[in-house]
């Protein structure tokens, strides 16, 4: 499962590659939860994407929608500028930095 690979990421201090069909996405993990509808969803910093128009920065991504997540050997950064724990767009927090 996504939000699985998001845990371990983020208690491994790893970047997370997600892979979509057409590219990919490079994330820092900092909080993984569910949202208020009940999606699992993950608060990360973009460090890199296979299309040049994405840029870097903060995301909240779902973790339910139809990618491959792998645990990489890249170390992350994290945590970012402004990242504050107790993420309010996150109804259930289940692991934070």
């Amino acid at each position: 499962m996504l939000i699985d690979a998001a845990k371990d990421a983020l208690r491994q201090g790893k970047v997370l590659e997600l892979r979509y069909e057409r590219f990919s996405r490079f994330v820092e993990v900092h909080a993984v939860g569910y949202s208020r509808e009940g999606h699992p969803i993950m608060r990360c910093w973009q460090v890199g994407g296979s299309t040049k128009r994405e840029r870097g920065g903060w995301r909240l991504i779902r973790l339910d929608e139809g990618a491959v997540a792998l645990v990489s050997p890249d170390t992350s950064a994290a945590p970012r500028p402004r990242y504050k724990r107790g993420d309010r767009d996150i109804d259930r927090i289940i692991v934070e930095l």
